[in-house]
């Protein structure tokens, strides 16, 4: 969505509400960050099953005056690590139609969430209008509630038995607070989210980490976090992880997420394969990409990025990538007609399945979520930063043009981003074709492909050529102003 006429700013994101939103709030004289704040906050109830406050994220920041710099408001482990056995954590199958994925879940799955004192933390150090602006487009949508699209129902469908497991989560997310989900059509309507939006205008942050929200929290049954694990959460803004492919500068988000380390480490290998503009779909662009997904997925075992995302990353930018040789979670982009940038990626993984008691915020399962725990579940160290593999980001071209990125795919986050970031710097696409474009995915040592290339690419493993575009993939949203500030985005 973009201002009008002229297009000086404008917003990419997963849901028309979302971005409208953050389109009013440029409209009244905000900035790109204060957008972000009321498209996430919009989100949380346009894109209920991939956008809550129980979860956390990260906003990559290009002020048009200023360094790029990442707020890392994700979620962190208890201080306080309890047995699998004595807690509630059990497994659940989301259906993709053609592919299964299994996701765990349970108030053992609850890691210490990181959305509000990350919205708070934004606006303090760079928003422009009263944060009970930004809140008001989400306190209205919740109230008059929102007619599911077929997308977000079909999600909704994808998580259902997630969304099926408490009683506070059916009476938001079914059908009269019986077992029969919403469709696509029906109203979705978290009145008592608006409560809680209300609450936290006036309360601030302090509302969710040491007052009244945070007794509801702990005295969850089954619940793992403290009192003390809330109090004690910090924002944390850090240095983006600085790389390049081709003639673009690239600004990922660096560790204690895994995400940037492994996109750059990949971005390194497909260099080596000399890729040209017309290679698009031929089966030397797949080879190129499989290998390079198939050698970044050995390198991220080999440097124990994932027991220790810091040394695992000094690591991996020490490793000269060999030749080849053989969930919950969206985001939102916005420019502005300043010339600031923000792209802000959050997830909640996919819920826990409970809702906190008058609240309407479903909190999150990264403790059950397979890529954040790849040492094993009730593995990790207390009390830290839980790595993560959302990737917001932004590049800029030799001819000055911006660009803000991200993707709310799930494991397939670093993929997704890998092969749009291609697109644009090596295959020349424009930001439409560079986001529709066919892609693949390597995991283990299964390949899926999307319909559109050219050959079936070779691989040595089992290959699932999926009969049509799928939200497996990943989604891409992405937004860039030119050197002479205007904008447009996909």
């Amino acid at each position: 969505m973009s201002l009008g006429e002229g297009h000086k700013a404008g917003v990419a994101a997963g849901h028309r509400e979302t971005a409208k939103a953050a389109l009013e709030v440029l409209k009244a004289g905000g900035n790109a960050f204060d957008a972000a704040i009321a498209g996430f906050l919009a989100a949380c109830v346009a894109e209920p099953v991939l956008s809550s406050l129980g979860g956390g994220g990260f906003l990559v920041a290009k002020p048009a005056d200023g360094d790029v710099s990442v707020f890392d408001f994700f979620t962190e482990t208890p201080l306080n690590r309890p047995l699998r056995n004595d807690v509630d954590f059990h497994p659940v199958t989301a259906d993709f139609g053609v592919a299964q994925q299994e996701f765990h879940i349970g108030m053992g799955a609850v890691a210490t969430p990181g959305a509000v004192a990350g919205i708070f933390e934004i606006h303090n150090a760079l928003g422009r209008m009263p944060m009970a602006e930004l809140i008001s487009p989400a306190r209205m949508l919740a109230r008059d509630g929102i007619r599911l699209n077929r997308f977000q129902a079909y999600l909704l469908g994808v998580v259902g038995p997630i969304y099926q497991t408490s009683a506070g989560s059916r009476a938001m997310f079914c059908r009269s607070g019986g077992d029969e989900l919403l469709s696509a059509g029906d109203y979705y309507r978290p009145e008592a989210f608006a409560d809680f939006l209300d609450a936290m205008a006036s309360e601030g942050p302090d509302l969710f980490y040491l007052g009244d929200v945070a007794s509801r929290i702990t005295e969850m049954d089954g619940c793992v976090l403290s009192r003390e694990d809330l109090a004690k959460y910090r924002v944390v803004r850090r240095h983006p992880l600085h790389t390049r492919i081709g003639n673009h500068e690239i600004f990922l988000n660096p560790p204690p997420a895994i995400g940037g380390a492994l996109i750059d480490y990949t971005l390194r290998c497909l260099r080596l394969s000399q890729l040209r503009p017309g290679d698009f779909g031929s089966e030397k662009h797949a080879t190129a990409l499989i290998h390079a997904m198939d050698t970044a997925n050995r390198a991220r075992f080999d440097c124990g990025i994932d027991r220790d995302a810091n040394a695992g990353a000094q690591a991996l930018a020490g490793m000269d990538p060999h030749p080849p040789s053989y969930r919950g979670t969206t985001h939102i982009s916005i420019a502005d007609a300043d010339g600031n940038l923000a792209a802000l990626t959050v997830s909640n993984g996919e819920g826990c399945g409970h809702v906190v008691p008058d609240t309407g915020i479903m909190l999150n399962n990264m403790l059950g979520e397979d890529d954040l725990n790849a040492a094993g579940f009730f593995e990790w160290p207390e009390g830290v930063r839980l790595s993560s593999m959302m990737t917001p980001g932004v590049m800029v071209d030799p001819d000055g043009a911006w660009t803000a990125f991200g993707s709310g795919g799930s494991n397939r986050i670093r993929s997704a981003l890998t092969q749009v970031i291609l697109n644009i710097c090596v295959y020349e696409s424009n930001l439409a074709e560079a986001l529709s474009r066919p892609r693949l995915h390597l995991e283990g040592n299964k390949l899926s492909v999307e319909p559109g290339f050219e050959h079936t690419p070779s691989w040595p493993g089992e290959v699932h050529i999926w009969p049509e575009a799928n939200m497996f993939f990943g989604g891409v949203h992405v937004m860039q102003r030119d050197a002479a500030g205007g904008v447009q985005g996909a």
